[in-house]
């Protein structure tokens, strides 16, 4: 099994298979990943490659009650992988192959790939002819289908399959009818793949980027991440059925937050909303900020939101009256707030850090989501939304923050993009760097805004980042 390699540590595993999704990497996965990257350090072709951005995983698995092994010693053993392709390869032998190889220069998916290309340049020099189009879309549909993806209980169903079960709802089915290129080809997907393949008992999964921070990709070197969503969801939830998996950290321990009330009146709350809750009923859960005051206060609404991440100043309009005068307020950029942020200090940044900046400025960045990895939004300069922060130092690490338009993941963005400040906000998982236990140290800190039934200027302050 040259895919295998030992893994030695007399560490005790976790009680259950990682939530690829939001984790801690297991130390398990972090001896593995280690000795990963000493493989990619050593390797120039395969390090210059991985030197412009790649992702990386491992997944180690148990060995102990495994007897085809006989030269294995060690309890543990790992699987390595990368993302699509590593230096135009994949069968690099120290990885686990591709779940699907379409890469055979005279295989089915290549020959057709010529043709279509072939074909397209007959056709014309910048479009494709309708038939054109028809083939390709017929040949990515098939190369779909070659997808074979297992999980834990022996089941096999094809990646197409598996996508139109997961949107199975008909808008969403109009909306993905097909998963995007590059579905089934991320590190989690080969890694849990290979395992199955082999009758491996998978333990803990990780996922780290090896290369510098580029402006479309704001990942760090030998940070861990989460699993893609938009790509990936579907798949692993399909492939980690029969796993005993941790549950969706997001989720955990949600009813037993408190909800601070910082000023209310016969019309309107305003809370402070702890990091870890929702502003309002989402994705990801039914529990939030509105349905905890809705408890209190049937009918209320939420006059705007908050990251679930991010703590501070929240407005609970008590009827639709208010509500509707504080969304006007909202509308014609009345309101202002105020955040506080700490980033990472520079000295953690290395050569991926910024310059020191202005102590104060202005950043002005468009934003869009990335379609294929919600929640992440990214910069686009030409399609990209208006986003707009101002911003002054308090002192080396710490941050004021005024935006100027409301795009999501905007202060994260703006401080973390080099174009920006350079610097994440400490505990950002997406952009920057968590480390166990903590949290985005982004707070909602001051809110101005004209009371809608009194008319009064309401200046509220809670400065506990």
């Amino acid at each position: 099994m040259e895919h295998l390699h030992p893994l030695d540590s007399r560490l005790e595993p976790p009680q259950r298979f990682t939530y690829p999704f939001s984790y801690e990497p297991h130390p398990l996965c972090q001896l593995a990943a280690k000795e990963v990257q000493a493989y990619i350090a050593t390797h120039p072709e395969i390090r210059q490659d991985a030197d412009q951005g790649k992702m990386f995983g491992v997944l180690v698995v148990d060995l102990k009650d495994f007897k085809d092994l006989k030269d294995f010693k060690e309890p543990y053993g790992f699987l390595a992988a990368y993302s699509g392709l590593l230096a135009g390869r994949n069968d690099w032998a120290y990885f686990v192959p591709p779940v699907y190889d379409a890469q055979q220069p005279n295989g089915h998916f290549k020959t057709t790939e010529r043709e279509i290309s072939r074909l397209t340049g007959i056709s014309s020099r910048t479009c494709m002819s309708s038939d054109t189009r028809a083939l390709s879309q017929e040949l990515q549909t098939w190369l779909f289908h070659q997808y074979q993806l297992l999980n834990a209980r022996g089941e096999v169903k094809d990646l197409v399959d598996i996508w139109q079960e997961y949107y199975n709802r008909p808008k969403l089915l109009r909306k993905y009818p097909l998963p995007p290129g590059g579905t089934g080809d991320c590190c989690a997907p080969k890694l849990l793949q290979y395992a199955y393949q082999q009758g491996l008992k998978p333990l803990c999964m990780a996922e780290f980027w090896w290369g510098g921070t580029t402006k479309t990709e704001l990942r760090h070197h030998l940070n861990y991440y989460p699993a893609c969503r938009g790509k990936c969801k579907p798949i692993l939830t399909w492939m980690l059925q029969g796993l005993d998996v941790d549950p969706d950290p997001e989720l955990i321990d949600l009813q037993q937050m408190e909800l601070p009330v910082v000023y209310e009146d016969e019309w309107l709350v305003v809370v402070n909303k702890p990091s870890g809750l929702l502003s309002v009923p989402g994705r990801i859960g039914q529990y939030s900020v509105e349905t905890i005051m809705q408890q209190r206060y049937p009918g209320c609404m939420v006059a705007h939101r908050l990251d679930m991440c991010t703590s501070g100043l929240l407005i609970v309009a008590k009827t639709q009256e208010v509500y509707r005068a504080l969304q006007e307020q909202f509308v014609k950029h009345q309101v202002k707030k105020k955040y506080l942020a700490v980033l990472e200090p520079l000295d953690t940044l290395g050569s991926l850090g910024n310059p020191r900046k202005p102590t104060q400025g202005r950043i002005s960045l468009p934003l869009r989501p990335d379609p294929m990895n919600r929640p992440r939004q990214m910069v686009d300069i030409d399609h990209g939304k208006r986003a707009v922060t101002d911003y002054e130092f308090l002192s080396e690490n710490v941050i004021a923050l005024w935006p100027q338009t409301g795009r999501t993941h905007q202060l994260r963005i703006h401080c973390a993009h080099p174009d920006g400040l350079g610097r994440p906000i400490v505990g950002d998982e997406l952009y920057g760097t968590k480390q166990k236990g903590q949290r985005l140290m982004l707070h909602a800190a001051e809110l101005w805004f004209r009371h809608p039934v009194t008319l009064q200027e309401m200046h509220l302050i809670i400065n506990n980042v």
